[in-house]
């Protein structure tokens, strides 16, 4: 597994640098058309929502290629600015790919853009399971030989099979529901394609490289006009509390989600939800059943055909049905918070009061980060709170292997830099300009609160800025800069945000004496050196000397020092930190820094 990741990882860190170094096309600026079409918009953009679409058409008329991530709630009009981009790069002779997870929210979009673009010359296909194979073929001979524009797809589009005449822009909706393989393997089809990301929640890797500048970020937080905030509650299950909620949502002409996630037993979950509202038409659905049928539920449902449908986390990325206005999750503390996020944002689609029950089994104790999940979806209830879920996300599982398919890991093992450390030494490598010595990455590991509370910065495009500012320090001059600087601009520094500076500063500090790891808990401090380190070591016996016993050198494949305070055993992390660099200090002079 491990061998698997580290491919993924080269293959990841070599593309990004390649992108890096390649100039992309370069498109002319906005014609006639792109001005008519837009105009046929049939809403008023938000503030938010021109910015993204500027910002999307400056990255595609520039010579750099285009990474961007589009952050915005459910309906906030993400699927507009992928329009708008699609069509810009379409009047250029370009082909657009865009990705969808689900059949369902595949044929959405289809029928949206053949919709908005039906008054233009161009051609938009489906590539999906809903589609016959001789229509699939159809579509296939015809992306080849450029006479599709635009193909919609699910999947499908990532076969060896399909070809393209000249690609231009991959559009990517939800990306959390598509491994990083899947992804990779369609940007690998032209390197210098343009990509445009578009996410309502963004998972912590995706949020953590955009934090940490491979690509660059919009975040639409402007509500359109009459949108309501979800009313959210956190309870034990109840058959009292879901009858009523199901029967008040019916007695206003509405529907029902209610999400049950396993497919052995969801007849059953259906059947006791249909006792429970006799009068109501209760239908299941899971991602398991033949497409035609699947197809068939969904389409009833949209037309309130059904009153209440009981689901997997299809319903994850849907159709958009704003008569839907209650959903009840089932074991809710088994879903993550993005996940919670995104299947919440099923309903509140219109102007009414929306309801989202999230509910886990009477009387079971929850694990600690279950319980913090579901306290961050309770407490985000306002609109346009995706980005701030999935900051809380970042801060509660860490970034995780950026470069590799987990999805999990602890943010100060892998380090706000690591992403951007990994695409230098790669570029560095390719330019042939790469120092053997240097090549090499440090991580923190350290017990200890290390993160920007919302009460210290609540502006989130300005803590994204100051994350990835602090990722960046290397000196102590950097480090008491950026401690004047907020100090200056948001007051006094709360604890967990000084221990994110302490660990960036640790961190920069061990990188300089040749350490690839060390690792600080409450009794003792680990330090790995760098095999190919160059020290002068006939100063380590004089270093041993003078810590008294309660630092020892280990030998080994990887050499290192442990350090342990035999006649203090309370210190805390924060004074431990302080001790490491005190170590780290007179490492420094053996490293002749």
């Amino acid at each position: 597994m491990k061998t698997a990741v580290k491919e993924i990882a080269k293959d990841l860190v070599e593309l990004y640098a390649a992108r890096q170094q390649v100039d992309g096309y370069q498109y002319g600026p906005d014609t006639v058309w792109q001005k008519e079409f837009e105009e046929l918009f049939p809403f008023e953009e938000t503030e938010d929502q021109l910015e993204a679409i500027e910002a999307t058409k400056r990255d595609m008329e520039s010579r750099k290629i285009m990474d961007r991530l589009i952050c915005g709630d459910v309906g906030y009009g993400k699927t507009e600015i992928a329009l708008r981009a699609a069509f810009k790069a379409i009047q250029e002779g370009k082909q657009v790919v865009y990705l969808v997870p689900t059949t369902i929210l595949a044929q959405q979009h289809y029928n949206t853009f053949v919709q908005r673009m039906m008054d233009f010359p161009v051609r938009v296909d489906l590539l999906s399971r809903f589609r016959t194979a001789a229509e699939q073929k159809k579509t296939l001979e015809d992306l080849k030989k450029g006479f599709v524009d635009i193909v919609i797809g699910t999947h499908r589009v990532l076969s060896k099979d399909v070809e393209f005449k000249n690609l231009g822009l991959l559009i990517i909706d939800e990306e959390q529901r598509f491994g990083v393989t899947h992804k990779e393997k369609i940007k690998k089809l032209k390197e210098n394609v343009d990509v445009l990301t578009l996410t309502a929640t963004p998972i912590p890797r995706t949020l953590h490289m955009s934090l940490v500048g491979i690509r660059d970020m919009s975040v639409l937080e402007e509500p359109p006009v009459d949108r309501l905030p979800i009313q959210t509650y956190v309870m034990e299950y109840n058959d009292e509390m879901v009858r009523e909620a199901i029967g008040r949502e019916l007695s206003r002409g509405g529907q029902v989600y209610y999400v049950y996630n396993r497919v052995n037993d969801i007849d059953e979950i259906a059947s006791h939800v249909a006792s429970l509202v006799p009068d109501a038409n209760v239908v299941f659905a899971h991602g398991q059943m033949r497409e035609h049928q699947l197809e068939r539920i969904m389409l009833d449902f949209v037309n309130g055909e059904i009153d209440v449908l009981v689901s997997t986390t299809i319903i994850e990325t849907g159709l958009d049905i704003p008569n839907a206005n209650t959903i009840i999750i089932h074991d809710a503390d088994r879903l993550g918070l993005s996940q919670l996020y995104q299947i919440r944002g099923r309903v509140g689609r219109s102007n009414r009061t929306s309801y989202a029950f999230l509910m886990y089994k009477r009387d079971k104790m929850l694990k600690e980060e279950a319980e913090k999940r579901l306290q961050a979806i309770r407490e985000f209830t306002e609109l346009g709170s995706g980005i701030k879920i999935a900051m809380r996300d970042l801060e509660i599982r860490g970034a995780g292997n950026i470069l590799g398919a987990e999805q999990h890991g602890h943010m100060e093992a892998v380090g706000y830099d690591l992403y951007c450390k990994l695409l230098n030494e790669a570029v560095s490598v390719l330019k042939g300009t790469a120092k053997e010595d240097e090549n090499f990455e440090t991580v923190v590991d350290c017990d200890i609160d290390a993160y920007i509370p919302p009460s210290y910065i609540k502006n989130e495009y300005q803590k994204l800025d100051i994350y990835k500012r602090i990722s960046g320090i290397e000196t102590e001059d950097e480090y008491m800069d950026m401690q004047d600087e907020l100090i200056d601009r948001f007051g006094d520094i709360p604890r967990p945000v000084e221990n994110l500076l302490r660990v960036a500063e640790l961190k920069a500090m061990a990188h300089r004496c040749y350490v690839t790891e060390i690792d600080i808990n409450r009794q003792e401090i680990r330090i790995s050196m760098y095999p190919k380190a160059k020290l002068d070591t006939s100063g380590i016996p004089d270093l041993i000397k003078k810590y008294r016993g309660d630092l020892k050198m280990q030998t080994g494949p990887t050499p290192g020092f442990v350090y342990l305070d035999q006649r203090n055993r309370n210190k805390d992390c924060e004074r431990m930190i302080e001790k490491a660099k005190e170590v780290l200090g007179e490492l420094a002079g053996m490293a002749g820094g």
